[in-house]
């Protein structure tokens, strides 16, 4: 909700989730998103494909805009399960996943991927991939320009460690110019996605985004040509949604965690941080809480307080 606040035209992606989960599971919890966060996509984790298909058609009743198949994520969990960047190694699989959901659905279905993993020629894995996404209908793939080492490295090294490959990415958009190329990984600022997109066709920020949110504010003029988000009243219409969520019983550091990378280098930003991660964490912390630490923020956002 953060960024959407600060960007009305981004994209967003929730983190992923598992098939099973979204099956079994608390899906008010797990899904539920409020009306104003359009457009957001659902990225789920899986390798079967009965299962992803009703996963989706759940995403679909919950007022999704996308649905996007995770085949990157590197950690413990996602290979044990057959998952995630592990996928990789078996492209027809992917495939079916991927026909199995559009056969469910209507929304748009996408896949986010690595390099490749391991051993593997990325060369040839991530090809293989996009080729086998690309018989089963999928038009859209975001790429993580990185290998993913499931073997050695842990998840946080696999998003540093693997050196990156822009240029395999530029490659593959211009051998397949119908299909929408979106670079992921190693983004730092807009110079850096402006620059990336003379060669594909959108980026994805994913740390940096949530470090520095300060960095949508500027997206929608930059690459919308429509007017930046002001950030004063960004945070007003925060405030009044952390007390809407505070209400229903969310507890305050479940939403004040997302935002402690605002204003980072700016006067009282140590404050601010420090107000938030100590106070925020306590029983029956409420709005004055974030408050207070928006005061300690210099001009021109101290008015928020």
């Amino acid at each position: 909700m953060l960024h959407r606040l600060l960007s009305r035209r981004s994209r967003l992606y929730t983190e992923m989730v598992t098939s099973e989960a979204v099956i079994r599971g608390d899906r008010t919890r797990l899904l539920g998103f409020d009306e104003r966060e359009h457009p957001v996509a659902l990225q789920l984790g899986g390798s079967e494909p009965a299962r992803l298909a009703e996963a989706a058609r759940i995403g679909a009743d919950f007022g999704y805009d996308e649905i996007n198949l995770n085949v990157g994520c590197p950690s413990d969990r996602v290979q044990s399960g057959r998952f995630g960047a592990c996928l990789m190694a078996e492209p027809e699989l992917v495939g079916d996943c991927i026909a199995s959901i559009r056969a469910a659905i209507s929304l748009p279905v996408t896949i986010k991927c690595r390099l490749g993993i391991d051993d593997q020629d990325p060369q040839q894995a991530l090809r293989a991939l996009i080729a086998a996404g690309k018989r089963a209908g999928a038009r859209i793939f975001i790429i993580h320009a990185r290998k993913a080492w499931l073997k050695g490295l842990s998840p946080k090294e696999n998003r540093e460690v693997p050196p990156l490959d822009y240029a395999l990415v530029h490659a593959v958009k211009a051998e397949n110019p119908e299909l929408t190329i979106v670079l992921n990984g190693g983004l730092t600022d807009l110079d850096q996605a402006e620059a990336q997109l003379a060669h594909v066709d959108g980026v994805m920020f994913g740390r940096a985004a949530y470090q520095n949110p300060e960095l949508l504010a500027t997206v929608d003029a930059r690459f919308f040509g429509e007017p930046s988000s002001d950030l004063e009243t960004a945070l007003e219409q925060w405030c009044s949604y952390v007390a809407s969520q505070l209400s229903t019983g969310v507890p305050l550091q479940a939403m004040t965690r997302h935002m402690l990378g605002l204003f980072a280098g700016q006067p009282g930003a140590r404050l601010f941080r420090r107000q938030l991660s100590e106070q925020a964490p306590k029983a029956g912390a409420g709005l004055e809480v974030l408050r207070t630490a928006l005061a300690f923020v210099h001009s021109p956002h101290r008015a928020v307080a």
